[in-house]
């Protein structure tokens, strides 16, 4: 038979069931999954790269971000009269029509050295002062050291046509070689590619492309008699003689013609001497015999 009291027994075991559930420690799993060998893969060990140009390369980017921070200064023109107190008035005004200045000659040298990696070294110490836009090594390895729209030091002083400053319009080329042996077949080949690239790139004109010798006749002897430059003009890159001569006449004026192709007269024999290892290249000598006058007059009604 039912009563209160038992309900109320009934009623205290639940309560007494509740609270010790709520008052029992929660067991937790703390073993870890295991690790599926499969999804964690270890990746190989990245290699370091050594660069050892690092030191000059970052010379050159703060060299360029220089010359980019002059480029974009937008200044009046800052102008005086006589007295130096009076301004002449001037404005900036940007105009839209305008591009880079891009380089209008091309020039090839040998290095004269013995390496690569001499001529790297040449090209990337300040005290030198001198550089190069291209370099091949004998293995066809093209070097780009300075970009095609800025100024390389690989002129220097000389003249050709009316053209002093070669540098400010000029790229260079130095192709390894010290100067007694032959050019290799692999630095020929990248150099003609490298030539087809620039004169369609820049629109260079077939007659400007030029050795050092013919630019600096009186102090350079670069790129050499050994340099294939018939191969260069059989592909576009400057001329060369026809093969079949029209004799020079006896009244042929070989000073003003060494001028019209481009040299500079004013030392006559370095000039013969450049003309000839240039289109001739059978000797170095200071006389001009009856061929090398019938190449020249064939050569510079080309100019």
């Amino acid at each position: 038979m039912f009563t209160y009291r038992k309900y109320y027994y009934f009623y205290l075991l639940f309560l007494i069931a509740i609270a010790f559930t709520a008052c029992s420690p929660k067991v937790i799993n703390t073993k870890p999954d295991p690790v599926k060998v499969d999804a964690v893969k270890a990746e190989p060990p990245k290699p370091v790269v050594f660069n050892p140009h690092a030191a000059t390369d970052s010379v050159y980017t703060f060299k360029t971000d220089s010359l980019l921070a002059l480029i974009k200064q937008q200044q009046p023109a800052m102008l005086f009269d006589s007295t130096g107190v009076v301004a002449i008035p001037s404005e900036w005004v940007g105009s839209v029509n305008f591009g880079i200045r891009k380089a209008n000659y091309v020039i090839i040298h040998f290095t004269g050295q013995d390496s690569i990696p001499q001529t790297l070294k040449t090209f990337t110490l300040k005290i030198t002062e001198v550089s190069a836009h291209y370099v091949i090594g004998k293995d066809g390895k093209v070097f780009h050291l300075v970009n095609d729209y800025l100024r390389a030091n690989h002129a220097g002083t000389g003249k050709w046509g009316s053209v002093i400053d070669m540098n400010s319009i000029s790229l260079g080329i130095e192709i390894d070689n010290n100067g007694t042996e032959p050019y290799t077949a692999a630095q020929i080949k990248s150099l003609l590619y490298l030539l087809a690239q620039l004169k369609k790139t820049y629109n260079i004109p077939t007659a400007n492309f030029i050795g050092h010798q013919d630019f600096a006749p009186r102090r350079k002897p670069d790129p050499g008699p050994l340099f294939p430059w018939k191969l260069l003009a059989d592909n576009g890159f400057g001329y060369w003689s026809d093969p079949v001569l029209e004799p020079a006449p006896d009244n042929f004026d070989y000073k003003t013609a060494l001028r019209l192709i481009g040299y500079d007269t004013s030392d006559i024999n370095a000039t013969i001497i450049a003309f000839k290892r240039h289109f001739v290249q059978d000797d170095s000598t200071t006389q001009l015999s009856q061929l090398d006058l019938n190449v020249l007059y064939n050569v510079y009604q080309k100019y």
